[in-house]
């Protein structure tokens, strides 16, 4: 029922707005039922299926309208039915009906219906002026279909349409006139061969213009790129790109095109908000099936933390029922004229669910490359937290009524948080929003989210405020936060394995794509013991890595060995190894007459180090193998890879200050 404070005008207008369809479901429209009848000046809305082409409105019923669709009327037709008793005021009446054949007229828009929007946000905006409503309809409304939703936004209030037209198509020559296809070769390394590359492979991804003559894709279009081209709409020549900066966490990256001719008629997009629920968005791009660009409609599901497939993060993501296919990947989800996402990925046996990545991840991607002139990532606690949502549970941990949090059960050691906080506090707040027991906090509306998308959002170094509970006393405390280097990579994209050889013996990191090149079910397949690590290890000093012999080269100085791949190394000539650098360099300095390699599960290698140094090179040799270890290792350790990432920027940029104030 709408308020009887609204008046007849406002009820009318209210109504015209419900009577648009959603022009993808083709699904029957629930009328507002007999109540609606006795409603003076309310317009009733009865089985409007837009597989009709026609309808015909008859103001009557103690002044309603009430709208019939009929396959038989040649036109939109009107029967005053206002003689009857308790009519609409003359002036009222005819405004209606104007309204009525204005929004209805035509009935089409390139063979679809009126685009559809959400009752709710249109309901807010109904008392509002004309550039109150088109603004509404624009954003929630797909570019490709709202023409003659403006056009009916100007008819509610009587003014004309043309600059309502105008902007619409505008919105849809703005975004082809920024879209573009990406085109990428590239070649992955060789994870068990770790001085060969896999044969090179061709993708292609859409991408997007922003400010600055720079272009938004997906990281996993441009990974392990070794040439990259776009081409804008409507141009048959492709343009060579190039990479500027990549994120693989967000999945985002940012390219650059040095030729001027390519920047001719390239309109540019700006970034909007995060959508509400059930409103439309149009993604555009170059999904596989075709070579032309292509646009999709769908609405917006849901809003909340996802896993990114791609580079592992678990991140805010909007969940959109749009068909994203492969060739999607990087372009932009839009409203109106403005990006509200990057299509990036979608739900695997199952149908039209796609996923976008909202503007807060995009902004703080930009900012990263903007203000330290690379990707830093998205922060973390580096905590482990468990739900309080059991009364037992709180009881123990001294909880009064009505405080509510998550208790700590595990702590990333090297972090700034492990400084202050303990394992079994209670973590009531961050930045003084209250976690609720299941780790939720107040997003918007009646939606809820993950506390960890508060800490997600915050730049690299800044300080979050913690407010815990400890043995039933409150405490507050600021911690310095910055992204959490994992002691086993979820990704290496972009840069070659590391690996160094001796005696046959291959030894590298364990990574999670090592892990990977077991098959699809690597999971199951892979070593069980490197698994395990893999999951649940965490690293207790900067530079850690888990090095492993991943394979033996046979040969008969190494005879014997042949089934002690895949262990972790753990020691050489019992010294506890750091990382693979740190082995080498043991190995290469090793004074002794024999050289002994401890492994995990207490068996060991031993080998005469005169004789193993000798057979190094006719191994390599034997194998085709250029060197004995990858280029990294080839240098000295910098001391500033002990560092986060995020401290090695920070102390690149105060380099910078210091140059710029000398």
């Amino acid at each position: 029922m709408l308020p009887p404070s609204m008046s007849r005008w406002s009820r009318s207008k209210e109504a015209v707005l419900r009577a648009c369809f959603d022009f993808r479901s083709l699904s029957t429209c629930q009328g507002f039922g007999q109540a609606g009848r006795r409603n003076c000046g309310r317009l009733l809305v009865n089985d409007c299926n837009p597989s009709y082409q026609h309808c015909s409105v008859n103001m009557c019923n103690e002044g309603a309208c009430s709208l019939n669709s009929l396959r038989s009327k040649s036109s939109c037709t009107l029967v005053d039915c206002s003689k009857y008793h308790n009519p609409v005021a003359a002036g009222e009446s005819q405004t209606c009906k104007d309204a009525v054949l204005t929004a209805f007229q035509g009935g089409r828009v390139k063979g679809k219906m009126l685009c559809g929007f959400s009752y709710s946000a249109l309901y807010r905006e109904s008392h509002r002026d004309i550039s109150a409503i088109t603004g509404i309809l624009r954003r929630l409304t797909s570019p490709w279909y709202c023409a003659h939703s403006l056009s009916t936004a100007s008819a509610l209030t009587g003014k004309d349409s043309t600059d309502s037209f105008k902007t619409s198509f505008a919105a849809i020559e703005l975004a082809l006139n920024s879209v573009v296809k990406v085109f990428t070769v590239a070649s992955s390394p060789n994870y068990f061969l770790p001085w060969q590359n896999k044969p090179q492979r061709e993708v292609t991804g859409s991408g997007f213009v922003i400010r600055g003559q720079r272009i938004i894709t997906n990281a996993h279009i441009v990974a392990d790129q070794t040439f990259v081209k776009v081409r804008k709409h409507g141009c048959p020549e492709k343009f060579k790109a190039k990479v500027e900066a990549v994120g693989h966490e967000c999945d985002l990256a940012l390219l650059s095109v040095g030729d001027d001719e390519f920047w001719d008629g390239i309109c540019h997009l700006e970034l909007g908000d995060i959508p509400h629920l059930q409103e439309s968005v149009a993604v555009v791009g170059y999904p596989q099936g075709g070579d032309n660009i292509s646009v999709t409609g769908g609405v917006v599901s849901r809003v909340e933390p996802t896993q990114y497939v791609h580079g592992g993060a678990h991140l805010m993501a909007i969940q959109i029922d749009a068909a994203i296919n492969p060739g999607n990947s990087g372009g932009p989800a839009l409203m109106g004229d403005r990006v509200v996402g990057v299509a990036f990925q979608n739900l695997a046996n199952a149908e039209n669910i796609g996923y976008i990545i909202p503007v807060p991840i995009i902004s703080h991607f930009l900012a990263d490359v903007e203000e330290k002139g690379m990707y830093i990532g998205f922060c973390s606690l580096g905590l482990t937290c468990q739900a309080t949502e059991n009364s037992h549970l709180r009881d123990h941990l001294k909880m009064p009524l009505g405080l509510t949090g998550v208790l700590v059960v595990k702590l990333h050691p090297l972090t700034d948080t492990c400084q202050w906080i303990k394992k079994h506090d209670v973590l009531l707040a961050f930045d003084g929003i209250t976690i609720a027991n299941d780790g939720t906090v107040h997003f918007r509306n009646r939606e809820r989210i993950l506390f960890d998308h508060l800490v997600s959002m915050k730049k690299s170094g800044e300080t979050g405020l913690l407010r815990i509970l400890r043995d039933g006393q409150q405490l507050e405390f600021l911690v310095k936060l910055g992204p959490i280097r994992r002691l086993v990579p979820i990704h290496q994209f972009d840069n070659l394995p590391s690996y160094f050889i001796f005696v046959g013996l291959v030894f590298t990191p364990l990574t999670f794509p090592y892990l990977h090149e077991y098959g699809e079910d690597w999971y199951n397949t892979s070593p069980r013991q490197l698994c395990e690590k893999a999951f649940h290890t965490i690293p207790t000093r900067f530079g850690e890595q888990i090095v492993i012999l991943s394979q033996i080269l046979v040969d008969d100085v190494n005879a014997g060995y042949e089934r002690f791949a895949d262990q972790q190394v753990t020691k050489v000539n019992g010294v506890e190894i750091l990382n693979l650098q740190h082995l080498k360099q043991l190995v290469e300095g090793c004074k002794e007459k024999r050289i002994c390699f401890d492994l995990d599960d207490k068996r060991m290698i031993v080998f005469d180090f005169e004789t193993a140094r000798d057979a190094s090179l006719r191994i390599l040799n034997r194998h085709r193998i250029p060197s004995a270890m990858s280029k990294d290792l080839m240098e000295e350790m910098d001391p500033e890879d002990l560092l986060q990432d995020w401290e090695k920027a920070d102390n690149v940029l105060e380099q910078r200050n210091a140059s710029a104030g000398g």
